[in-house]
């Protein structure tokens, strides 16, 4: 199945990557999932400034391997790997932080294999919430251009599975 018709390459402001990290409360011990990763930006400002390992799974070869050499450039390239894949097909069970900045239907999608995940995982998702499911925390980022993101942080609960 091929999204990438459908959830365009945006990138995502330094000061809404701040934002989304510091939500996330990431540290050196957690690994990071960023899916629909783009150009890499996430997950190495999560290895660079905080030290975690962090996984980028992006549909798009081309900016697979542009995220590479930007971890290259970085110095990261030891703590973070990208892989081209179908975030549907891709097990990202291991993750405990969750970085993700899709569309409103596909968040919904994804949500029955979310909730499989370890409980006290973070889900951190740019713009776009989860229906129902109600967030922890919701930050909103005004950028110097005046335009708002919102970001909403969910944890997994105990009793989920």
């Amino acid at each position: 199945s091929d999204f990438s018709d459908y959830v365009p390459f945006v990138t995502t402001p330094d000061e809404v990557v701040e934002a989304i990290l510091k939500l996330a409360e990431i540290n050196e011990n957690d690994l990071l999932y960023d899916l629909g990763s783009g150009d890499g930006r996430i997950p190495i400002a999560a290895a660079k400034q905080f030290g975690a390992k962090a996984i980028g799974v992006e549909i798009d070869a081309e900016l697979v391997v542009l995220a590479k050499g930007n971890a290259l450039k970085s110095g990261v390239s030891e703590k973070v790997n990208f892989v081209q894949g179908d975030l549907f097909e891709m097990d990202f069970s291991d993750a405990n932080v969750l970085v993700i900045y899709l569309f409103p239907d596909i968040n919904l999608k994804l949500r029955p294999k979310i909730l499989n995940m370890n409980p006290g995982t973070r889900i951190v998702s740019h713009r776009f919430d989860m229906g129902d499911w109600e967030p922890e925390r919701i930050e909103k980022i005004t950028l110097s251009d005046g335009k708002e993101h919102l970001i909403y942080l969910w944890r997994i609960p105990k009793n989920c599975n």
